[in-house]
């Protein structure tokens, strides 16, 4: 029955005949069956002792293994011992051992039960017949066989232990139902394991009913085909539902968001990606759209990520504070923590990688095996397809577990990515203000894409730091085994390569991140933020082109380090890809000269030629992980800097219970910053619960500061602070979210109607909410872009009072509104008879009206209180402040009344100067109405994802701007390069079939010239090409940037109005970036492997024309496949650009409101808000990078096929093909599977990423402004000279459609005429500024300056001889001088002499570095007083013959207004001044007043005319008190 091997000793190690070690019996010898020694007789009565003896036989006769019948033979098989045995027990064996533990992991995680379905008891059905069969066949031969169980007895074991072994793995179903396991990776691997050792038995016994002829041997049943029915349902998950309380919540709204289906996939399913192929189909019938994407699985989503791994970085960063080094160590620190949370599911792809690694070192080895089985003439031919199919099973191996490292890689990068951006964005809400001023919004947006994109590659490439050395090691012993010592040339080669590539990588790492990511990407990214937040100033002043130049400044030298980077990348590109040629001519070269003796024949060749193919994967990813992961460590610098800045310190204000007072400070000394001088000294103050406290003081007094101090803000270098209960805080300069009116003043509070309404009358919002096109449900722009800054100001303060807090802190929101405004909000909000006269109020203000109602008074001077007490107790000290009311006493009610004025018109959100859109949001007639409701509130446009594929002028556009005279050569170039590697390999294995003569082969010298001068000459071609489409790639993107760049700044203020800056943002900072980088990294990629295909093409039908047959059909396959991807995943890669811009709008925003977020508590409303923001981008960042692995996964499957196909027609032609030809096609066809794949990936890379140019080009087509300037303009260089203005029949209106914003216009202003302008909120008075600037175009009319039609000029011609001092003050990061004078067009002396007139000169000169004082982006380390004095001495060094005011001085004290004022009349004198009048008193002593009302001008004279016409003008001077 077993036969003994046929050579040299039996299994047992003894000779033939010899008493085997392990039996009592003697070996049977050779060829004889064993049925004289040890057989048993039959007579004997069956007995215990029998068995013993039968088992002990079996001992020996079991573990007997027959080469001679399994290997050494043309008809190959298995002994029947070995199939009714070990084929038997193995399944079993591994079910028995790993159930309990198994069972425990069940009971640990317990998800729910699951109901009975039809698939569950179809399972039971087919193991309860399963189990019965094994039964049944134990007692049929233990009845109909029992006089043969001597010589069976292990056939009466196997069918009791099978099924046991079912009935055991239907327990374990049943258990898992109950405990809520849908798929099981354990019963799988029992079936599969079952069905494979069931398949020999049934082969061999479908040979046995073939070959039977005479007699009929009983068998056991064989249980395969229920084995493999069992297998299949196995695989299908249950569909039954969880029914525990935990769960039912969490499932309903999980069905109802769409759940992705890899939680319930089967184990078959997820290696495959199958569960994917779903939203394949579903992208390809119709563009995928948001609603189509699977909701984040529970444990990809931020709360769950972050949740704990914020407790863990809280720990690290206590432990940090401690070290001296914490700014180099915060970088180790945080990767630990990453580490800790992700590690362990990391593992796992780890050891998928190391399986993928064994397999792919097998193949070579098979390789071999094929190789010398053609070489072989007498070899059978199964051992041929046997080599073949092993080729196949082990590629598809290989293919699976790297495949599923990628996946887990993507995966922990995609929870990296969201933990580092949950992280920074939770840090931002509690970072103290000396850190803030350290990075600016575009640094911290930088940290959240850029730095998160850097670690995320991190993870995908650590692995190759460590396993690349090992494989390369590897890779040089297989080697050594076939070349001997000629392999240490291979390692000298690679020793060689190594320091250059390392040098290069360190080098371009180096050039990389301090040149291009750090200082100039993040300069230009900075820049392009402030570009956006300051447009309007930019438009006024006509700075757009010296902004430009800046830009273009940052851009070229970022380009130039990136074309230094990339030239240094091409060296190491072509050192890599000529890798395999220099170990292979080195290692040949030597072989062949040590010893005439030494022949290259296929085998070496090849299988040496396969193995360095290997190591051409480790040698190029070793130098790029290292350069990942040094970019990584600097990013994690860069992170963990930030992430462990200082802190705002919660024992900066005590909350703890007070007597009677709700805000206490006690001998207080603050200051901005730990290290900086104190911002306030020696302050004490005891505020009374319910009263009113007013803070004056002349700019830069500190007003600001005390406030800040008071919500723990800045930073207390001694005393006490307690504030009592909650808080409500308006901000000098309000800050507006890109949100709703009502959402907005609600901020995250549930709406109750009849306060909400209070609070809008109050604040004297109803009227706005009238002019508004959807009431309180419009949407405000971003930074409140299309509401005037009293609108701003009051929905500021609306927020405040809605909130229903305990102690207000108001820093000076009257300011921004006009006299009459303010003053109804004084009484109705602030005042003893307002809303929140119960309330503690302390309120910043310079108008002196509101100062006697104010139960105490804070006099404010150098950051310190000189007086304190009641406005009485003031007067009667007759210190300083009684002294400045005298002196202001006259001016003092004006004041009051023109600041509210100053409101009226503002009110409008059309109507103020530095806002285009207010009108823009005017009510829409009834028919536009009724077209688009919805959209009537609308303003901001979401960043929109376009559908289907890339348009064909996308790939026109980018390659027009290279240029054919460049592309064609590089095509060529890359033809050369891949015949010269054609030519190379041929010459190889004509090499290896050339005959041996006498133990030698011929002219060795010469094939190795021959084979050396080619590879030479390949990687030439390969530096070349590389290089040629990198600089290709910075022409392309050079020239896109500088079209986007001009198309943004050539837009009009509507257009930034309704775009986020958010998606401007990204357009320059990531798509800007893929463009750079990531389409010419594609294009070469994609170039490369194409030919590399033609190659192994030309190759494979060269050795097995009839490959065709195989090689056609797989392409149309391959064709098909990748339009179904390609479509999905464009698709999915601008979904996932487009959910991306709002993150980091939203993160912008938070940043600059992070002090009212705190100061109302809402921290944990704008965490999940942004946490939604993430999650929402990840839902379609989750597909993209999964369907890349279904397309591999897949793709590689049936690429495995062509080496299958080569594999197995070389065998079928092994009479015809020499083995140098058989060794070329097999070794190359092992590549087709990784070069198919690549092609289709690195496609859809460059389409992926030419959404990029789309996404760039977008804004090719909106509408633009006119010409900045027109060459054949005579304008003359002094225009104008006079300053006359004229409007004849002037309209004009904020968008088409819209009502008329100003209708039939008509005036005439004269030279040196001072002119002021007012009108009710929306009268248009603010649209005269705005139409004389060409902000908006004329609909009508025209306007005249000296005679000249402003329409017929340039916008810059125009913008640049007339000045306007605008009412938000906004400053650029950058010198002070560059602030005022950016052309660098006037003298220092011109410079301080207009900082004089400013009032500013003693302040500057008193800085450190004087006029190259550095501003902080927005010019956040001036006051906002200080801030409008600058702008004051912009207008002053222009001093241009027409001048517009628009609330010039709403920010400044009293007193400084009235020096402005005087400069004003002193300096412009000789000019045109127009001034919206927001302080009537201000405009009383001007020539003319124009009275705006609804677009028309209804009243024009003088002011003294005016007052005793007694029409609209006298009553709004009456309401001023001026009158």
């Amino acid at each position: 029955m077993c036969h003994a091997r046929s050579f040299k000793t039996t299994s047992c190690g003894d000779s033939p005949g010899q008493r085997c070690q392990h039996s009592q019996t003697p070996c049977p010898s050779l060829g004889q069956r064993g049925d004289k020694q040890g057989k048993l007789d039959n007579n004997k009565p069956f007995s215990p002792k029998y068995l013993f003896l039968t088992i002990d036989r079996l001992s020996w006769l079991c573990y007997c293994y027959d080469w001679n019948r399994t290997w050494y033979t043309a008809n190959p098989d298995l002994t029947q011992c070995f199939q009714n045995t070990v084929l038997v027990w193995v399944p079993c064996i591994y079910l028995w051992l790993l159930a309990p533990f198994y069972c425990l992991h069940l009971y640990c995680h317990d998800r729910g039960h699951i109901q009975m379905s039809c698939l569950c008891s179809a399972k039971m059905v087919l193991g309860f017949l399963l189990a019965s069969f094994g039964f049944v066949e134990f007692f049929y031969i233990l009845l109909e066989r029992s006089q043969d169980i001597q010589h069976h007895m292990v056939f009466l074991l196997s069918p009791i232990i099978r099924s046991l072994t079912v009935i055991l793995a239907m327990c374990i179903i049943q258990l898992e139902r109950i405990r809520g396991c849908r798929s099981s990776i354990f019963l799988f691997l029992f079936w599969v394991l079952a069905v494979v050792c069931a398949l020999v038995p049934l082969r061999a016994k479908i040979q046995l009913a073939m070959d039977e002829v005479c007699s009929r041997t009983s068998a056991p049943f064989n249980h395969q085909p229920t084995d493999s029915a069992r297998m299949c349902i196995s695989q299908k998950p249950s569909s039954g539902e969880r029914f525990t309380a935990k769960t039912t919540v969490s499932l309903v709204f999980n069905l109802l968001q769409n759940p992705c289906p890899v939680k319930d996939a089967s184990f078959l399913s997820k290696i495959l990606f199958w569960w994917f192929t779903g939203l394949v189909v579903k992208g390809y019938r119709t563009p995928l759209e948001a609603g189509d994407l699977w909701t984040l699985r529970e444990e990809d989503t931020s709360q769950k990520i972050i949740s704990d791994l914020e407790q863990d970085w809280t720990a690290e960063c206590a432990k940090l504070q401690k070290k001296l080094q914490k700014e180099q160590s915060s970088g180790f620190f945080l990767l630990r923590t990453l580490a800790r949370k992700f590690g362990p599911y990391f593992l796992t792809g780890t050891l998928c990688i190391i399986f993928h690694d064994a397999f792919m070192f097998a193949i070579p080895q098979v390789l071999s095996l094929l190789l010398d089985f053609m070489r072989d003439e007498d070899a059978p031919l199964w051992k041929g397809y046997f080599y073949a199919t092993l080729m196949f099973l082990l590629s598809c191996l290989q293919s699976l577990f790297n495949h599923q490292y990628m996946y887990t890689c993507f995966t922990v990068g995609m929870r990296v990515k969201t933990a580092v951006m949950g992280l920074v964005y939770r840090k931002s809400l509690v970072i103290n203000s000396s850190a803030r001023r350290t990075c600016t919004v575009g640094e911290i947006v930088n940290l959240v894409s850029a730095d998160t994109q850097k670690l995320m590659d991190f993870v995908v490439y650590f692995n190759a730091v460590w396993l690349a050395p090992i494989e390369i090691a590897l890779c040089l012993f297989f080697l050594w085994q076939h070349l001997g010592p000629s392999a240490l040339a291979g390692i000298a080669t690679v020793i060689l390569i190594f320091p250059l590539n390392g040098f290069i990588a360190k080098k371009r790492s180096k050039l990389q991140v301090k040149a291009i990511q750090m200082k100039f990407m993040d300069g230009r990214i900075r820049l392009m933020n402030e570009i956006l937040n300051g447009i309007k100033i930019l438009k006024f002043y006509a700075w757009e082109k010296a902004f430009l130049e800046q830009v273009l400044g940052y851009r070229e030298k970022e380009l130039k380090a990136l074309k230094k980077s990339q030239i240094l990348y091409s060296i190491s590109i072509a050192s890599f890809n000529s890798s395999s040629f220099l170990i292979a001519f080195a290692m040949f070269g030597v072989y062949v000269m040590l010893d005439d003796k030494n022949v290259l024949d296929a085998q070496k060749v090849f299988v040496s030629m396969a193995l360095i193919n290997i190591l051409k994967t480790p040698l190029s990813q070793l130098p790029f992980a290292i350069s990942t992961t040094l970019q990584a460590v600097v990013s994690l610098k860069r992170l963990g800097k930030y992430l462990c800045s200082e802190e705002l310190k919660m024992e900066n204000v005590s909350k703890a219970p007070l007597n009677g007072e709700d805000v206490v400070i006690e001998n207080g000394t603050f200051s901005w910053s730990a290290e900086g001088p104190p911002c306030l000294k020696r302050i004490s103050v005891s505020v009374p619960r319910g009263s009113l406290v007013a803070v004056v003081g002349p700019v830069g007094s500190g007003k600001s500061s005390l406030l800040s101090a008071m919500l723990g803000e800045t930073e207390k270098r001694s005393g006490q602070v307690t504030v009592k209960g909650s808080v409500a805080y308006v901000p000098q300069q309000a800050w507006i979210q890109n949100a709703t009116v009502q959402d907005n003043i609600i901020f995250g509070r549930e709406k109750l109607k009849t306060w909400y309404h209070r609070v809008l009358e109050a604040c004297a919002l109803l009227p706005d909410l009238d002019i508004l096109p959807a009431g309180d449900a419009t949407e405000i722009g971003e930074k409140g872009l299309n509401l005037s800054g009293g609108q701003k100001q009051r929905v500021s303060l609306a927020r405040a009072v809605y909130r229903k807090a305990d102690v207000y802190l108001l820093d000076d929101p009257l300011s921004a509104v006009d006299a009459h405004v303010g003053q109804h909000i004084f009484d109705k909000v602030i005042g003893p008879k307002g809303v929140l006269r119960d309330k503690t109020r302390i309120l910043v203000t310079h108008g002196m009206s509101f100062l006697p109602q104010a139960d105490l008074i804070l006099v404010l001077v150098d950051g310190e209180i000189t007086e304190s007490g009641s406005y009485q107790e003031l007067l009667s000290r007759h210190g300083a402040f009684a002294d400045f009311i005298h002196t202001f006493a006259s001016t003092e009610r004006k004041e009051s009344a023109i600041q509210r004025g100053k409101e009226t018109f503002q009110t409008l959100v059309l109507g103020d100067t530095t806002n285009t859109n207010l009108q823009n949001m005017e009510p829409v007639s009834e028919t536009d109405q009724e077209q688009v409701p919805e959209d009537l509130g609308k303003l901001t446009e979401a960043d929109k994802a376009r559908t289907g594929r890339v348009r064909l002028d996308m790939y026109k556009k980018y390659f027009k701007t290279i240029g054919l005279a460049i592309i064609i050569p590089i095509v060529f170039l890359y033809a050369f390069q891949q015949g010269a590697s054609l030519a190379y390999n041929y010459w190889l294995s004509k090499w290896a079939d050339d005959p041996v003569v006498n133990g030698t082969q011929i002219d060795t010298d010469l094939k190795l010239t021959v084979f050396g001068a080619l590879g030479f000459v390949q990687g030439v071609a390969i530096f070349g090409t590389t290089v040629a489409i990198s600089i290709c790639g910075i022409i392309a993107s050079r020239h896109l940037h500088m079209d986007l760049l001009n198309n943004v700044l050539h837009s009009p203020m509507s257009f930034f109005e309704s775009t986020p800056s958010g998606n401007l943002l990204n357009r320059f900072a990531k798509e800007i970036d893929a463009i750079d980088c990531m389409v010419p990294e594609g294009l070469k990629m994609m170039l490369s492997y194409v030919f590399k295909l033609m190659e192994v093409c030309i190759i494979v039908l060269m050795a097995t024309p009839f490959a065709a047959v195989i090689i056609l059909p797989l392409s149309f396959l391959y064709a098909f496949v990748q339009s179904f991807y390609v479509a999905t995943s464009c698709q999915l890669r601008r979904l996932e650009a487009v959910s991306r811009s709002p993150i980091y709008t939203h993160f912008n925003e938070t940043v600059q409101g992070a002090s009212v977020i705190r100061a109302f508590g809402e921290q944990s409303r704008f965490i999940l808000q942004a946490n939604d923001r993430v999650d929402f981008n990840q839902t379609s960042y989750f597909p993209r990078f999964v369907a890349t692995r279904w397309l591999a996964v897949n793709l590689e499957f049936v690429g495995n096929g062509v080496v299958l196909a080569a594999a197995i027609l070389s065998v079928m032609g092994k009479s015809t093909l020499s083995p140098g030809i058989v060794g070329l096609a097999v070794s190359h066809s092992l590549q087709v599977t990784g070069i198919l794949s690549w092609i289709v990936r690195s496609w859809t890379d460059v389409e992926n990423n030419i959404v990029s140019v789309e996404r760039v080009n977008e804004y090719a087509d909106t509408p633009k402004e006119a010409s900045w300037s027109i060459e054949s303009s005579s304008l003359p260089q002094a225009w104008p000279q006079n300053g006359t203005i004229e409007f004849q029949d002037y309209g004009l209106q904020y968008r088409k459609g819209l009502e008329l914003a100003l209708k039939g216009i008509t005036l005439h202003i004269h030279e040196r005429e001072k002119v002021g302008i007012v009108g009710r909120t929306g009268a248009g008075k603010s649209s005269l500024a705005l139409g004389i600037f060409r902000i908006l175009e004329a609909a009508k009319g025209k306007i005249f300056i000296d005679g000249v039609d402003i329409a017929d000029i340039g916008l810059h011609d125009l913008r640049s001889r007339i000045t306007i001092i605008p009412q938000d003050p906004v400053l650029f990061s950058g010198s002070l001088r560059m602030n005022l004078d950016p052309f660098d067009t006037y003298t220092d002396e011109e410079v301080w002499s207009s900082l004089e007139l400013a009032h500013l000169k003693n302040f500057v000169s008193n800085l450190p570095d004087k006029l190259n004082h550095e501003c902080t982006e927005g010019g956040e380390n001036l006051s906002l007083g200080q801030r409008q004095l600058v702008c004051l001495a912009r207008a002053l060094l222009r001093k241009t013959k027409i001048l517009v005011l628009d609330e010039a001085t709403a920010a400044v004290d009293l007193e400084t207004d009235t020096l402005i004022q005087s400069t004003i009349r002193t300096q412009f004198e000789d000019c045109t001044v127009l001034t919206i009048a927001h302080r009537l008193n201000t405009i009383m002593d001007y020539t003319r007043v124009i009275v705006m009302d609804r677009g028309h001008v209804s009243e024009m004279d003088s002011p003294a005319n005016l007052i005793s016409q007694r029409g609209q003008f006298y009553r709004m001077c009456r309401e001023a008190g001026l009158v």
